[in-house]
């Protein structure tokens, strides 16, 4: 820490108790100075030497026949006057960083100025913190944090600004030039880098990191670091990446990590100002490396502390341009009062729909594109993909609420488009978690339910696990059943090098489902829960063809025989009805009789013995 001494005479100055403080001297005292609640016995002619407010105030107090001079308001208490007292004296005097500013703010209200003496206190100062104070690092933090209570003097004789412009330079400056001391204690490569505040004198500069500066000025108020931080983005030679570090280094640094103490009565109105001051210092270059987790933790904090919905939806907007970037643990935003589910869907909902936004607004988003467009679009941005993973986790997670209304799943379901879904394992598992969680739904809400999901994009696992889940309606059931039966034909022709063309099936209403399922549904559930399957493992007879087929060479892998029962006996079910009519499904659907011509009476024999079995 750098110093000034000043005046060569001992220090003469005695206490009496904690408000008396005179000088020890041959000479009596004439004068009675009051500041604060201290009294000062003195001398006139020295004090008026130096100061000309003094000179005007003991000339007031000798026209009034008195020997006291009450200073109203005085800068610095008094410990300031004092200094500027022994000044006066010509006694020692050491300024340093933490009362220099109270002595130059002193100095300025007793007018110790030039024009009364050469080489005045107010000069001495200024030469001291212009060629001192400025010059270092830490001191200039810590003259900084002493203007607080010394304001607007301090504002006004340029103090706090000089401090500032000071710091924000030298955050700007090259790690290579750092030569000065500084506090590093995250991250370190190696436990010796900083030893006592500094660096050690044998280590390299190249070592001195580019966020050197960000846990120093972390001890400065609120007030003060919004300036600071301010000064050196307007530089404009800091990195958005090491602005934004600095930031969670502060946040960090003052937000309590209980949430009682951060929503107490105490400190609620500083953790509000604390939340949205980083919010509005966060860089606004879009590409900047802000983590998501970040920003989510930041949104958290936002919404138990009750700031502003300007920085509220600022924290929302940036979160939707890094929503890939999300997990589910960080999109978990606890609800408040009076919503009553235990998340914040709405708000999650709200930030999906701009992230959406965002991606039309892109330059390469072409709405009207084709099928193939839009899978060279998904092949191209791999971070939609990555959003549509982390919704459909999210969707799991909040599935097991039970005060989720069935409408909020859906739309957020839905609020991801179609492309971004390649496989709907992930959205299966949401709706089979939701469906566990809400057995009171009605047969209605549940067909609503299961066509977010499309059969055909299952992976053979989730098709497996569908197949047996008790859970499902029993037409979603069938359609799986018979999209695997597709998958397995489709394999076969692939394989035997015989491709054939599959003839385009008709749609029969819901209706007509229904009447050709109901006859055979009790006696379709009670095997579904007689029958079960071991994960990875299929029985030995679980095969759709005989083994008499032509096209059981192929050795594929088929569906279980409890899968292959449910299936046969719906289609035996559907043969009695009328060999014209096919199997309705969520998508474009197509009857297993035109995929696999020459093994329809083979399989319809084999189905219709087995329903007699049954029966």
């Amino acid at each position: 820490m750098k110093f000034m001494k000043l005046g060569s005479k001992p220090d003469t100055f005695q206490a009496d108790g904690k408000c008396i403080r005179y000088v020890i001297s041959d000479l009596a005292t004439d004068v009675t100075i009051i500041v604060g609640e201290v009294k000062f016995h003195l001398h006139k002619f020295p004090l008026m030497s130096k100061s000309n407010r003094l000179q005007k105030l003991a000339l007031k107090a000798s026209e009034e026949n008195s020997d006291e001079i009450d200073m109203v308001d005085f800068p610095g208490g008094p410990k300031a006057f004092e200094i500027c007292a022994k000044f006066c004296y010509g006694m020692t005097v050491t300024l340093n960083a933490y009362n220099v500013v109270a002595a130059r703010c002193a100095a300025e209200y007793l007018e110790m100025t030039e024009d009364v003496d050469r080489g005045n206190l107010i000069f001495k100062i200024e030469v001291f913190i212009n060629s001192s104070i400025l010059r270092s690092w830490k001191d200039s933090i810590i003259v900084l944090q002493t203007t607080k209570s010394l304001l607007p003097w301090s504002e006004n004789l340029k103090i706090v600004g000089r401090c500032i412009d000071s710091i924000a330079s030298k955050t700007s400056v090259d790690p290579a030039n750092v030569t000065w001391s500084y506090t590093y204690n995250r991250k370190l490569s190696a436990p010796e880098i900083i030893v006592k505040g500094g660096m050690k004198y044998q280590e390299k500069i190249e070592s001195v990191p580019k966020d050197w500066w960000v846990e120093d000025i972390c001890e400065l108020e609120i007030f003060l670091y919004k300036r600071v931080m301010t000064a050196v983005k307007s530089k404009g030679r800091m990195d958005g990446a090491i602005i934004v570090e600095a930031l969670k280094t502060y946040a960090v640094r003052w937000l309590p990590d209980s949430v009682d103490a951060l929503i107490s009565d105490v400190h609620s109105w500083r953790n509000k100002l604390l939340v949205e001051t980083i919010v509005c210092l966060l860089p606004s270059d879009k590409g900047v490396s802000c983590s998501c987790s970040f920003l989510l933790k930041l949104l958290k904090v936002a919404i138990l502390v009750g700031v502003d919905d300007s920085a509220r939806e600022d924290l929302m907007n940036r979160i939707s341009l890094r929503l890939h970037e999300a997990s589910v643990k960080d999109l978990l935003i606890p609800a408040r009062s009076p919503q009553t589910t235990i998340y914040d869907v709405g708000m999650v909902h709200s930030i999906v729909n701009q992230c959406m936004i965002n991606e039309k607004c892109s330059q390469d988003l072409d709405l009207g594109k084709n099928d193939v467009g839009c899978t060279d679009f998904v092949l191209g941005h791999g971070s939609l993909l990555s959003v549509g993973k982390v919704i459909d986790g999210y969707l799991e997670e909040i599935a097991r609420d039970p005060n989720l209304s069935l409408a909020s799943f859906i739309d957020l379901a839905r609020s991801i488009p179609e492309f971004v879904r390649p496989v709907h394992d992930g959205l299966y598992k949401a709706i089979d978690m939701y469906l566990k969680e809400h057995l009171s739904l009605t047969k209605a809400e549940r067909k609503e339910l299961c066509s977010l999901m499309d059969v055909k994009k299952l992976t053979m696992d989730a098709s497996m696990h569908a197949a047996q889940n008790d859970r499902l309606p029993l037409r979603v059931v069938v359609q799986v059943l018979f999209f695997e039966q597709v998958r397995a034909s489709a394999g076969v022709q692939s394989l035997n090098n015989n491709p054939r063309d599959a003839s385009r099936s008709t749609t029969n209403t819901e209706e007509e489902w229904e009447k050709t399922a109901a006859e055979d549904c009790n006696s379709i559930k009670k095997q579904m829960n007689q029958t079960k399957i071991k994960e990875g493992e299929f029985p030995k007879n679980g095969k759709f063809l005989k083994k008499d087929s032509r096209n059981s060479k192929s050795g594929m892998q088929l569906l279980p025989s409890r899968s292959r029962r449910i299936f046969d006996k719906l289609w035996v079910v559907r043969k009695g009805h009328g060999e014209n009519k096919s199997s309705e499904t969520s998508g474009s659907s197509q009857s297993p009789t035109s995929m696999v011509p020459g093994d329809t009476k083979s399989a319809a024999s084999s189905a219709k013995h087995r329903r007699h079995s049954i029966s």
